[in-house]
């Protein structure tokens, strides 16, 4: 496509419009820019025309650079370049005004572009924004050295460093915006073009204003609030405090200067690892959408009422996603009591996110008004699906399934939110287990953005397709898997917890082995994971597992005790540390349980380091995910990746522990594996995948992509 098509030029009356035409969002493609460049210096040339409205085509202004090219530049397949930022300099630099006609998103290189318009007006709805940060890079085209001079130098610190959506009104408060639009966009912008043409002046360029920084004592001080607060909401990242730097440095440098430290700082995060981890989520977010064999030819059921079974902590998260979703909602408990208490839980979730000013009482309302209390099946026939979120046991799930086998309606959809246990033997339970699949919430499950969609071996491409459509439309990112015991997440995570727990018990302390992974970046270190989530639910899980452990393997010994001692985590007020509400406090009482039990069981206790912990917490993850890969039961590794980033508290920086196995180097990973398999044997024979990567000098996303083909 040329860029003439990609930009079309038009002129109205004197002012010369320029349409961006780059579907779906007008991304900054090769030839975009280009052509907002010649189309402006085509106005600049003819007489006749007074003014220049950039504006996008279809839904939205720019929402941003295309990411694909900086996975060129860092792969070598492309040269970095300048050229952008060239182009936006011309385009600041013409004698008659430019103005930027913005409705949607102008969010990235978007905003750069408009920024180096001379005006900007907006529809009330509109958004703008400099979300690189959630790249792990800055603004590289003048972002971080503009939107100073438009807002100040502390605000357009916090926005470059947090990557939020700013909302028109907020933008025009704040000098970022000219003017609100209430009616239509081209007519009010062309308005406002000619306005600014007959006042005879030179055009206002962003990079000449100078009396917006603020005051430097002022800024200075809330720049240092917000590099702490960047350091705590971002911990362990960098890029955040990157684009703190470059826009500190616009009051500081003449505006040209200012854009080269800008490019060697962009140019420094491009090729970090943080970057590289944080671009593969990004599109990690889009691939696992895809599924291999289920088009957009395949039948889709139509979701319009929903049924929960069991009105616990995720029944009632369940629940609340429909109602959220707009789509009425079953919710049965088998006595009043206990329904009472889900619904009241459910009340006061709400009543939670309306004090924090993020629902109306209406809103509220209408979702509580959405969800239908009962102890008893009548109306589950009209229901379009069925989720089942009883207790995890594999004989209470069975007979729930025989139930709604026999009251629900032939094309209804039944789910189980079971984490670990067999999809296909809860359908033999049935006589339609084509019908049958696995939807896995993660708790809390109005929360959590993940679910794991199990895939039984009698489901149907319909109920998948289904299930993947409406997880989209439950506001969670669905990832489809496969069945076994635990599936992805929950298989990988308790290879996590054995390896925390073994190393405890060989004379690490459980602060240690905590603050290694939460300084490494997980929200959580494993231990208060396990308090988080209840050391009652790991054992019993462990329990419905235990036949499926190899014959003299080495079991984790004090997670028993404390089960057998009644601690069972944050929710008895004591598991592996003690609480105080949920402050967690060293307990000397298990530190010497540890001890003991290490003594009683042989166990020889040593020092260990940092490295140790983080290697065999870490590698554990990566060894088991390579052999789900190869079972079929993770479609790609960048499944995985999402699974751990949006399920377990996975830092995205890092890009997943399958993405972190690659950066480190697979080579390296392996020989790890290798040693802790001669050192320790049991549970660390390496993946046969893994050893074949790591010899051939590959990767799993070079892996993904060879399926792919």
């Amino acid at each position: 496509m040329s860029d003439q098509e990609l930009v079309a030029y038009s002129t109205e009356g004197d002012v010369a419009v320029l349409t961006i035409n780059n579907p779906p969002v007008n991304a900054l493609s090769p030839g975009v820019p280009e052509g907002i460049r010649d189309g402006v210096a085509k106005a600049a040339a003819d007489d006749a025309i007074k003014a220049v409205v950039v504006i996008g085509g279809g839904r939205t202004f720019i929402a941003g650079a295309d990411i694909k090219e900086f996975g060129k530049i860092t792969s070598g397949q492309k040269e970095p370049d300048i050229g952008f930022n060239e182009i936006l300099n011309d385009v600041e630099s013409c004698d008659k005004p430019v103005v930027a006609a913005i409705h949607g998103t102008a969010l990235g290189g978007g905003l750069e572009t408009a920024m180096a318009c001379h005006y900007r007006v907006a529809v009330p709805d509109a958004m703008v924004g400099q979300p690189e940060v959630k790249l792990g890079i800055i603004p590289g085209a003048g972002g971080t050295q503009r939107l100073p001079r438009l807002c100040g130098v502390a605000k357009a610190a916090e926005i470059c460093a947090s990557g939020r959506m700013v909302k028109a009104k907020e933008a025009l408060d704040s000098g970022i915006v000219d003017k609100l639009v209430d009616g239509d966009l081209l007519e009010g912008a062309i308005e406002f073009a000619r306005e600014q043409a007959a006042t005879g002046e030179s055009p206002r360029r962003t990079r000449d204003i100078q009396d917006r920084f603020g005051n430097e004592a002022e800024y200075k001080m809330m720049l240092q609030g917000i590099r702490q607060e960047c350091a705590k909401r971002a911990r362990g990242m960098q890029a955040p405090q990157r684009n703190v730097d470059a826009v500190e440095l616009a009051p500081q440098l003449p505006f040209m200067e200012g854009l080269e430290k800008e490019a060697e700082i962009f140019k420094e995060c491009l090729f970090s690892d943080e970057s590289k981890a944080m671009i593969h989520v990004f599109f990690g977010e889009r691939t696992v959408a895809k599924v291999p064999g289920i088009g957009k030819e395949t039948p889709r059921l139509e979701i319009k009422q929903a049924a929960v079974i069991g009105a616990g902590t995720m029944g009632g998260g369940i629940a609340m996603n429909y109602a959220n979703a707009g789509i009425p909602v079953l919710l049965k408990e088998t006595e009043h009591e206990r329904l009472d208490k889900g619904v009241a839980i459910i009340r006061k979730n709400y009543e939670s996110t309306v004090a924090k000013g993020k629902l109306t009482e209406e809103k509220m309302e209408q979702r509580m008004s959405l969800i239908k209390p009962t102890t008893s099946y009548d109306g589950f026939e009209n229901a379009d699906i069925i989720v089942e979120a009883v207790f995890e046991n594999m004989a209470l799930k069975k007979q729930v399934f025989g139930e709604i086998d026999e009251i629900a309606k032939d094309d209804c959809i039944l789910a189980s939110n079971t984490s670990t246990l067999d999809i296909d033997e809860i359908a033999a339970a049935t006589k339609r287990p084509a019908s049958v699949i696995g939807h896995h919430f993660f708790s809390p499950a109005n929360i959590m953005p993940l679910i794991e969609i199990v895939r039984g071996k009698e489901t149907s491409d319909t109920v998948i397709a289904t299930s993947m459509d409406l997880a989209k439309g439950l506001r969670k990112t669905g990832v489809l898997v496969g069945n076994c015991f635990g599936f992805v997440g929950n298989r990988m995570f308790e290879q996590y917890q054995r390896q925390a727990q073994f190393l405890i018990e060989e004379g690490a302390t459980i602060e240690h082995v905590d603050k290694v992974m939460y300084d490494w970046g997980m929200a959580m270190g494993p231990l208060a994971v396990a308090d988080l989530a209840g050391i009652d639910v790991g054992i019993r899980v462990h329990q419905e597992n235990v036949d499926q452990i190899p014959d003299g393997y080495r079991t984790a010994l004090v997670g028993q005790k404390l089960f057998d001692m009644g601690r069972y985590g944050q929710k008895t007020g004591a598991g592996w540390y003690k609480y105080e509400g949920r402050t967690p406090v060293s307990d000397p009482e298990i530190n010497q349980l540890v001890i003991d039990t290490a003594r009683e069981a042989g166990i020889e206790q040593r020092e260990i380091g940092d490295q140790e912990i983080l290697e065999r917490c870490l590698y554990s993850l990566v060894n088991e995910g390579a052999k789900l890969l190869e079972e079929g039961i993770a479609l790609r590794s960048v499944d995985i990746d999402m699974i751990y980033i949006m399920g377990y508290g996975f830092p995205a920086f890092r890009g997943g522990p399958m993405k972190a196995a690659d950066i480190i180097g697979l080579k390296e990973v392996y020989d790890r594996v290798c040693h802790y398999n001669d050192q320790y044997g049991q549970w660390w024979e390496p993946a046969p995948l893994l050893k074949q990567l790591a010899e051939s000098d590959a990767t799993f996303t070079q892996y993904d992509m060879q399926r792919a083909k």
